[in-house]
Order: C-alpha cells, then sequence, then structure tokens
C-alpha cells in the first residue's frame, strides 16, 4: 500500500515527511530488506563477487568460485535469514537478533576451538590466540567486510573492528573476571589471576599494531585512495603485509609458550 504524502497548503512537501521517506530510502538502499521472503530469496541467490567493475557497469555473471562459496555460506545464509527485517522497530528487531545470533555462535565456535586444542595437545596460551582469536573474530571479519562494502567510506568497517575487539577484552574478560573477582570476595577468599606471558604479548601486539596504523596512514595517501580498496597491487601487497603481522604474532607467541624465545 501506498504511503500518502502530506503537503502543506501550498503544496510543499512536509519537512517531516521529507526526512522520513529519505531515511526509509537510505536504510533500504544501505542494507534495507522490507519482509522475510526478501531475505531468503537472497540467502538462496548466488550473487557474483566483488569485481572491479567500476559504478555504471552492468554487473558480472556469476563464476564457478562464486558458486562454491554459495554452497558453503548458504547454511549460514538461511540461518541469518530468520532475522527481522529491518523495517521492524526501525531496525531494532533486526540488531537485536542478529548480535544474539552472532553472540551464540561465537561461543560455541569458541569452545569448539578449545575442545580442539585439548584433543591435539596444545598449549593453551598457543590454542587462545590460534584457534579460539581466530574463530571468534570470523563473525566480526565478515561484518566488516560488509560494512566496507556497502559504505562509501571505511569508517564502518575500522569502527567494526576497533569496536569488536573492545567489546571482547573489556566486557569480555572484565565482566568475567569482576564477576569471579566478587564471588570469591564473598567466600572470604582472594582472587588471583596469573599473568603469564601476558606483558609479551601485549608488548608484541602493541608493536604490531603501530605498524598496522602506519600501513592506514601510508594508504591514506591521494595516489593509493584510502583505507580500503585502491589499485589490486596495492591491495594484494597490503592484504599480504597484515597477514604476515597476524603470523609473526602467532609465531612469536608460540614460540614464547613452548620456551623457544624467553618472555618476560
Amino acid at each position: 500500500m501506498a504511503k500518502r504524502i502530506r503537503k502543506t497548503p501550498n503544496g510543499v512537501l512536509d519537512q517531516n515527511t521529507v526526512d522520513k521517506l529519505l531515511k526509509d530510502t537510505n536504510l533500504a538502499v544501505v542494507i534495507g530488506t522490507h519482509s522475510w521472503r526478501e531475505q531468503f530469496i537472497g540467502a538462496l541467490t548466488v550473487s557474483a563477487g566483488d569485481g572491479d567493475e567500476e559504478e555504471g557497469q552492468e554487473q558480472r555473471s556469476p563464476n564457478c568460485c562464486d558458486y562454491f562459496i554459495h554452497i558453503v555460506c548458504v547454511f549460514w545464509k538461511v540461518l541469518f535469514a530468520f532475522c527481522p527485517p529491518t523495517q521492524y522497530w526501525n531496525g531494532w528487531a533486526c540488531f537485536i537478533v542478529s548480535i544474539s545470533v552472532i553472540g551464540f555462535l561465537t561461543a560455541i565456535i569458541g569452545d569448539l576451538a578449545s575442545h580442539f586444542g585439548c584433543t591435539v595437545g596444545l598449549r593453551d596460551t598457543v590454542t587462545a590466540v590460534v584457534f579460539v582469536a581466530l574463530g571468534t573474530s570470523l563473525p566480526d571479519t565478515f561484518a566488516s567486510k560488509v560494512a566496507a562494502t556497502q559504505d562509501q567510506y571505511a569508517d564502518a568497517c575500522v569502527g567494526n573492528v576497533t569496536g569488536s575487539n573492545a567489546v571482547n577484552v573489556f566486557l569480555g574478560i572484565g565482566l568475567a573476571w569482576s564477576v569471579a573477582a566478587i564471588y570469591w570476595q564473598v567466600k572470604g577468599k582472594v582472587f588471583r589471576v596469573d599473568p603469564g606471558s601476558l606483558a609479551f604479548s601485549v608488548t608484541l601486539f602493541t608493536i604490531f599494531a603501530f605498524f598496522a596504523m602506519g600501513v592506514l596512514m601510508i594508504r591514506r595517501r591521494p595516489s593509493i585512495g584510502g583505507e580500503l580498496g585502491g589499485p589490486r597491487v596495492t591491495k594484494v601487497i597490503t592484504s599480504l603485509l597484515l597477514f604476515g603481522l597476524w603470523f609473526l604474532y602467532i609465531l612469536f607467541s608460540s614460540l614464547e609458550a613452548y620456551c623457544h624465545i624467553k618472555g618476560f
């Protein structure tokens, strides 16, 4: 049913009506969905991956790689298609259900990673920085990728990454430690946490973080075009560099955990 547009006596659209229309239009264009039917159709439809087509050109047809990725991800696409459309409660229903499902899946992935590390005999610190961290960060990675492709700028993507890590550290660790501290305080005992190699890991992470920030600052040069995107060669070099930082962090943390190098 078409919406009735209110006009002032002189025939000009009411400002509130204009603002609401702009808000609904922007929401629908960016990430909006109007019905569950639309979501399930989108989940079951094979779409072409992001290429280097410029704006205004016809989108290419799906290739074999697109079909393979669709088959691998179709379960998760259908699962998240059950989330309420963004039309309901101005998007709040979709947000609440989506964040709940992501939290549930993150808990399952983290638990499976911990059991896998215990089964193969890896130390807890290695399991944490490799499998648990990788598994719990995958939903954030996919969310950042969607934010990067659907937004004109990289703000939403970078903000999602930093925000998700802040929640993991401040809420995930802080809340658990607070509950434990209160519990043992009620029991009349002192709650202590062995820091282990925390200082070494934090120092190593901080050094690599400065390198990553330097890469982002270099990519802001007009010749590159921004933190995301740009020429293909620049994208490949940046991806390999950031992947190398992640690999070096895992390598040094693992060597320290197995006492091949001395931590502090």
